[in-house]
């Protein structure tokens, strides 16, 4: 088992990050790899309330990851299960720490992982995904 921990600086705050993390609509908007599109979101945002995010490949193919929300402390922090298709159940825990008023940090920390290699994927999936969500809230309105 490994762990990684991916951390970046967002200029919003934590109320509008956490929002972004678990509104499904705004999740399909930002999630995943720069290759990757989030098809399907849907977040039952509550301790053991499941959440299912379908993420379609540049091939066609959907991948599914899903689990349950362990803890939902809004807006700082998330812990839930994480399972990818048929992988082994690990976790991650979503930290938003603000910084002053106009700036947040985001911590993934995703630990329990199988193997090395899992690991190295996932950190590129989450750096994407980081990417994806600084990109969002730096071109929207709200």
């Amino acid at each position: 088992m490994t762990e990684l921990t991916t951390r970046r600086v967002i200029a919003a705050s934590c109320d509008r990050l956490f929002a972004a993390w678990t509104t499904p609509a705004l999740l399909m908007q930002w999630w995943g790899p720069e290759e990757v599109e989030c098809t399907t979101a849907e977040v039952d945002l509550r301790p053991g309330g499941p959440y299912r995010i379908g993420n379609t490949l540049p091939d066609g193919s959907v991948t599914w990851i899903e689990g349950e929300f362990e803890v939902v402390e809004r807006p700082h922090r998330l812990v839930y299960s994480w399972r990818i298709e048929d992988e082994p159940v690990s976790r991650v825990t979503v930290t938003f720490t603000a910084l002053g008023e106009a700036s947040t940090e985001v911590t993934i920390f995703h630990e329990r992982i199988h193997s090395a290699e899992a690991r190295d994927g996932h950190e590129r999936g989450w750096i994407g995904c980081l990417d994806g969500l600084e990109a969002m809230i730096s071109t929207s309105t709200r």
